[in-house]
């Protein structure tokens, strides 16, 4: 934990201020942050501080981002997927973020966290799963980037913190949307900026195929959902390979058979695709929960939070917006 990042953080109860209880250092890997107001302690291992136990709804999270953990990294892929996303879903400007702090609200094993640490702002990644551990091994060299475990509905800093905060694919994964989607809000300073992008839900939402397997596999274990996924692939990919890329019908085969399967994406090749079909089959029926939002859902607690929305995609559902002052 670099040592500049005690300047925001706070008790994840209270929002007291804590104390770093360890050796001076500029960058400590090992020790324990003290609230003492609420006479609790919480550990600093392996450079990250705990706010969460370690084993929480998000666990299968973990396991996907520590097996998978530089696959959908630019860096690592030589695509410029995540960038591209990032910077589109949040409509900012990377050269304009020198000396804000930027929050990543789930951060999973840093994808956006690598594509936002190519500005100069300070990037700030916060997972409740130990993907948290899989970012730091993948970014511990970025200056500019640190990493906390903690509850989206516990953020553990201080209440306009940062100046940005972004959320990409996280909300519909929580147990209470709207609440997580205020407490990503409050941590941002009064004109700071916001981007959410969620699962959409259309009336015809529930319909796709993924929503009728989930009654099953999101109780399997994760190893042996995982070893299903990986013995059904090597049929599934090259059949989806055709269906998918078929005019007009490939969009049905798409919403009727549940396998990941990126056949319009230039930027990877058949090996990469390959992969991130087993990765984000994984991701589509493993999570404890999967509960996409309308547009009226997500605006609500936003609104009421202070966020005037300034872009909305209701394709994507992405909301861009900014924290009003207060009057």
């Amino acid at each position: 934990m670099k040592r500049k990042l005690l300047d925001i953080l706070a008790c994840a109860a209270c929002k007291g201020p804590l104390e770093l209880c360890t050796e001076d250092a500029d960058d400590v890997i090992t020790g324990a942050l003290r609230c003492e107001a609420c006479g609790v302690d919480y550990p600093i291992r392996n450079g990250i501080p705990r706010f969460v136990p370690e084993d929480n709804y998000a666990s299968s999270f973990g396991y996907q981002w520590n097996l998978f953990r530089k696959e959908q990294l630019d860096c690592y892929n030589g695509t410029s997927l995540s960038a591209d996303r990032l910077w589109n879903e949040t409509g900012w400007d990377r050269n304009g973020l020198g000396g804000q702090w930027i929050l990543d609200a789930g951060c999973g094993a840093g994808r956006f966290l690598d594509a936002a640490s190519t500005s100069q702002g300070e990037v700030v990644g916060i997972d409740i799963s130990s993907a948290i551990d899989a970012a730091k091994d993948n970014l511990a060299d970025c200056e500019n980037v640190h990493f906390v475990q903690a509850s989206i509905y516990d953020l553990p800093f201080r209440q306009g913190a940062f100046d940005r905060a972004y959320c990409i694919g996280v909300i519909q994964h929580t147990p209470d949307r709207a609440a997580s989607l205020r407490s990503v809000t409050q941590m941002v300073k009064p004109n700071g900026s916001v981007a959410f992008t969620i699962y959409p839900r259309k009336p015809w939402t529930k319909l796709f195929a993924k929503y009728w397997l989930r009654t099953v596999t999101k109780r399997l274990k994760k190893e042996t959902l995982l070893n299903l996924i990986r013995g059904i692939m090597p049929i599934a990919f090259p059949v989806t390979n055709v269906l998918f890329r078929l005019p007009i019908l490939g969009k049905a085969f798409m919403f009727a058979i549940p396998v990941a399967n990126y056949v319009h994406e230039p930027q990877l090749n058949r090996d990469q695709r390959y992969a991130w079909a087993i990765l984000d089959t994984f991701d589509m029926l493993s999570p404890a929960f999967d509960q996409p939002m309308t547009e009226a859902e997500a605006r609500k607690p936003l609104e009421d939070a202070g966020i005037e929305i300034t872009r909305s995609e209701p394709h994507g559902l992405n909301l861009v917006g900014v924290k009003r002052s207060p009057k």
